[in-house]
């Protein structure tokens, strides 16, 4: 199983490193088929914060049918993450993994530019849900059936509403991609 771990401008690093360890953990210590290619729009993404990042590929370069899935940090819009978040190369590239009904997993305000790509139109989801919800109405404007709990999943996306649910987003991709017995063994392992 190939993962594209997508690193747009602006991304947290918390959410992005939650997809790195667990499937780190899951391929190095118990030899599951899962890896992670990372990738952005230039070989070095800037992250929230201001860290760089040097990624393995970049858009130009992907193509969907090697992936099994797609992973999506969410990031701050004061640190450019709407500027590629809602570029139409980017949101074209979300359409064609669930047209392949391939998995889409987001953390916060990443399902932002999936409820943008109109995918999740008239779908479940989620969005950061504090700051009296404002992100959640701008995923409620793109026709999304706006659901605040933690972890939502809806046909082959999952998003979640904050930070704090990365490692939950990471544990429910690798459970879709291998078993919810694997999971656990590595959600255990991790002391989760």
């Amino acid at each position: 199983m190939k993962i594209l771990l997508f690193m747009l401008k602006g991304f947290e690093t918390m959410e992005c490193s939650a997809f790195v360890d667990v499937m780190g953990w899951a391929r190095n210590d118990y030899h599951y088929d899962v890896s992670i290619v990372t990738c952005g729009f230039q070989k070095r993404v800037v992250s929230t914060f201001h860290i760089p990042v040097l990624v393995d590929t970049t858009i130009d370069q992907i193509r969907v049918d090697e992936y099994d899935a797609l992973a999506i940090p969410g990031g701050f819009e004061e640190f450019g993450f709407y500027e590629e978040a809602y570029d139409e190369q980017f949101l074209d590239l979300v359409r064609k993994f669930d047209t392949q009904g391939k998995w889409i997993a987001t953390v916060c305000v990443a399902a932002l530019p999936v409820g943008k790509s109109g995918v999740l139109a008239g779908r479940k989801a989620t969005t950061y849900h504090l700051n009296n919800a404002y992100r959640q109405q701008q995923l409620k404007a793109f026709g999304v059936d706006v659901v605040n709990e933690p972890i939502v999943i809806d046909k082959n996306i999952i998003t979640s509403y904050c930070p704090q649910t990365a490692p939950g987003v990471a544990f429910t991709l690798l459970e879709r991609l291998t078993s919810p017995e694997q999971m656990e063994i590595v959600k255990q392992a991790m002391g989760f």
